[in-house]
């Protein structure tokens, strides 16, 4: 009871902390080496807003995390230096496309997976149980399980990158999955994953309230980044911590973020286009196009943000209720990309016309 005394206290001291870190960076690198971070570019494809905002929330994200681990140690003698390091080098990623540095989607793919193959190898990380036999066995072999692994950031990374284009709707759509995550670990008696995702829990809420309903801040490629790589590392332990939960659980809760560039990916190459550069033709952004043609009058940007993470948390909840089931999990799973398709083919068909 005194621990969890402890605890409390110290998630206390850091979401207060953690809300005067957003509002300095908020405040006062509006005009941060000439408005370097500042998104004033209104005409390319993901841009749904019309006023120039900072791209300062993966800073003011990494600070947070910083302190985090600064705290922690003081207190409790430990550093989560996998968490710690990914997120900083995931971060820099992004941030050298913030500052304008490396823009080419090539180059930071490149060097994404040259820095995940690194961190992987470094910390060991490793995914311990998986409801298909087969790819048990396979993942006992160190090059698959590299691959593999490298897969799951890139696709929840990208994702997290993807989604990241309206007020909220990468915030909410993270909080719902790391709220559910933290859930299970409590659930589960593993305090220190708790500990660690409600830190992220703070962050993505204090983030929401600079960037939800009206934003004064954009995480920017950096947070995005950032947030995708903790995300994932939530998951993978998670999974391995608690082999009773059906690994196509987690498939389920991540479900909007990997086949979001998934999809896009075999679409680009279906209507010959480059699957690395950018369009609006992404799923929310079709969905935006309809509200705004049905209800011109209103602000569809956090609106469309919150009828998307609605439809999700539906959409997840029979996941929630049989995460032990591993072959309820699994036909679930596949069940919501045919749902996601035949949605996406229904807003292509509706907005074309």
């Amino acid at each position: 009871m005194e621990n969890n005394s402890i605890e409390l206290s110290f998630l206390s001291i850091f979401a207060l902390l953690t809300f005067f870190v957003f509002l300095l960076i908020q405040k006062n690198l509006y005009h941060f080496n000439n408005g370097i971070l500042l998104d004033k570019d209104f005409n390319k494809p993901q841009a749904f807003h019309d006023y120039p905002v900072s791209r300062s929330g993966g800073l003011a994200s990494l600070i947070s995390l910083i302190l985090f681990m600064v705290l922690h140690y003081f207190i409790f003698s430990k550093i989560f230096y996998d968490y710690l390091l990914i997120g900083i080098f995931l971060f820099s990623i992004g941030f050298l496309d913030d500052i304008k540095v490396i823009v080419k989607p090539s180059s930071r793919l490149i060097l994404m997976i040259v820095t995940l193959i690194f961190l992987i190898n470094i910390f060991s990380i490793s995914i311990d149980n998986v409801d298909l036999i087969f790819l048990n066995f396979w993942l006992q072999n160190k090059l698959f399980l590299t691959v593999f692994l490298l897969l799951c950031f890139l696709f929840i990374i990208n994702g997290a990158n993807l989604i990241d284009g309206f007020n909220g709707l990468l915030g909410i759509n993270i909080l719902v999955i790391n709220l559910i995550l933290m859930m299970i670990s409590l659930e589960n008696k593993e305090n220190e994953l708790s500990i660690l995702i409600a830190s992220q829990i703070i962050m993505i809420l204090t983030f929401l309230l600079f960037n939800f309903p009206k934003a004064k801040i954009f995480l920017g490629d950096s947070g995005s980044y950032l947030f995708g790589a903790l995300t994932s590392l939530n998951v993978i332990y998670t999974n391995n911590l608690i082999p009773e939960i059906s690994s196509f659980f987690f498939c389920i809760l991540l479900f909007y973020l990997f086949y979001e560039v998934l999809f896009s990916f075999l679409r680009k190459i279906i209507q010959k286009k480059s699957p690395l550069k950018p369009d609006n033709f992404h799923f929310h952004m079709l969905s935006y196009k309809l509200l705004k043609r049905k209800f011109p009058l209103l602000d569809c940007n956090y609106i469309n943000s919150i009828i998307i993470n609605l439809i999700f948390i539906i959409l997840i909840l029979p996941g929630f209720f049989f995460k032990d089931n591993g072959l309820i999990c699994k036909y679930w799973f596949f069940s919501l990309l045919l749902t996601y398709t035949i949605a996406y083919l229904r807003l292509y068909h509706f907005t074309k016309n």
